[in-house]
């Protein structure tokens, strides 16, 4: 492998990876300051959990031949413990090694935004550990491999994970969501503004990573999904605060955050083969969906608290129908789209990939959250949520001697 294709993926390596303390910022900075901890705990431990099931059997189920030739499920033992990672291939397999492992862990971390406030640490870790094996590792399969059927025999364009991230985790969110129930208290609101901006920051900083470390080397491919990247991120912030103004009145700083991440999300499938001005759109068009699909599940009372199947699962439909209609075939995925003068025959696959993606993740997700609670109650009671998790259980709290914004003064949990 080139040196200079190894060195900017090492650097894309280190970008993806601040994604994690980026999305435990964001996620802590829009709950209440009662479980900030908790949750920070939860984004940061599925890098941990994700990590050690990745190696042992996670890397060949989603990178190894397909078992029987099915192109359902890699060969879990292909890869077991990186064993065959200790030497030199020469092709960059180490290093793409440890890249696989941050793009299955920071599906597990979207996820929790489904969980938030409410379940039990210890069965966030166990539920993240069968997740990995029964969603991720699948679907990652399906759509990261040659031999995996979305991509091998559906043709689907999917550059970066839009369905096997994106679509997967906001999916899974949900599932989780319902299976859990409301927390006691949802009327509670973003404690911590300036905290989820500087998240996001860092989540945007990782993109970089995330799309342009897809490329594989240093090389024009990089560099055009990095200027897509940025891009898309402008657009969907000025697509959901454009949104806010018209539907509600005001701009917040909220949604310029939330656009932005609906933006990159939109563009994540697609940022290989639109022009600079349609990354702009796709970036607007998937805020705009994510603004839609927030004002529903509040409407329908769903506890999603960090919005992952609005911002992630609803903005990344979009960018995968996307390709569909505005794929420039001068762009480097030489594809062609319907208005630059395409034929239909993407968007059935793509429509397919979207609804096999989103079922089977919400039906798998949803399946294993109600087994563990029916074999031990996985969410906390309502005296502990009302109390402050953090306190409770973790020994803890964010802010030590001082009542966060929109919090009244806690009395000191009983210890026994």
């Amino acid at each position: 492998m080139d040196p200079a294709d190894i060195a900017w993926i090492l650097a894309a390596v280190a970008l993806v990876l601040l994604m994690f303390p980026g999305l435990a910022m964001l996620y802590g900075g829009m709950l209440s300051g009662r479980s900030v901890i908790n949750m920070m705990m939860m984004v940061m431990s599925s890098l941990a959990v994700t990590t050690v099931v990745y190696v042992v059997v996670g890397h060949g189920m989603v990178v190894g031949e397909s078992v029987g030739g099915w192109g359902l499920i890699g060969d879990p033992t292909s890869y077991s413990f990186f064993s065959s990672l200790v030497s030199d291939d020469e092709n960059g397999s180490t290093l793409f090694g440890a890249f696989y492992i941050l793009f299955a862990a920071i599906s597990v971390a979207l996820v929790a935004s489904g969980a938030a406030g409410r379940m039990k640490f210890d069965a966030w870790m166990i539920f993240a550990a069968i997740w990995v094996l029964l969603v991720y590792a699948p679907l990652g399969h399906w759509v990261f491999s040659p031999e995996g059927w979305m991509r091998g025999d559906l043709g689907l364009h999917d550059y970066a994970g839009g369905t096997a991230v994106h679509m997967n985790a906001g999916a899974a969110g949900l599932a989780l969501a319902l299976v859990l129930g409301r927390r006691a208290k949802t009327d509670e609101k973003p404690h911590n503004l300036p905290l989820m901006l500087v998240g996001v920051g860092m989540i945007a900083m990782g993109w970089l990573g995330f799309n342009g470390g897809t490329a594989a080397g240093a090389n024009f491919l990089a560099e055009y999904v990095v200027l897509t990247t940025i891009l898309a991120f402008a657009g969907g912030m000025l697509g959901y605060i454009i949104m806010q103004r018209i539907v509600d009145g005001a701009y917040t700083l909220m949604g310029l955050a939330t656009g932005g991440l609906g933006g990159m999300v939109a563009i994540t499938p697609v940022a290989d083969a639109v022009n600079p001005v349609c990354a702009i759109a796709v970036g607007a068009l998937g805020a705009a969906g994510a603004y839609g699909m927030i004002k529903l599940k509040d409407r329908l009372g769903i506890d999603d608290a960090a919005d992952v199947f609005a911002v992630h699962g609803v903005a990344g439909m979009v960018g995968a129908l996307f390709v569909v209609f505005f794929a420039d075939p001068s762009t480097p995925a030489e594809r062609t789209g319907i208005l630059f003068g395409g034929d239909w025959d993407l968007l059935w696959r793509e429509i397919v990939a979207i609804v096999v993606t989103i079922a089977y993740s919400f039906c798998v997700t949803y399946a294993i959250g109600w087994v563990m609670n029916k074999i031990y109650p996985i969410k906390f009671d309502d005296e502990t949520q009302l109390q402050g998790v953090d306190a409770v259980v973790h020994d803890e709290q964010a802010y030590d001697n001082v009542i966060a914004p929109g919090e009244e003064k806690l009395e000191e949990p009983a210890r026994a």
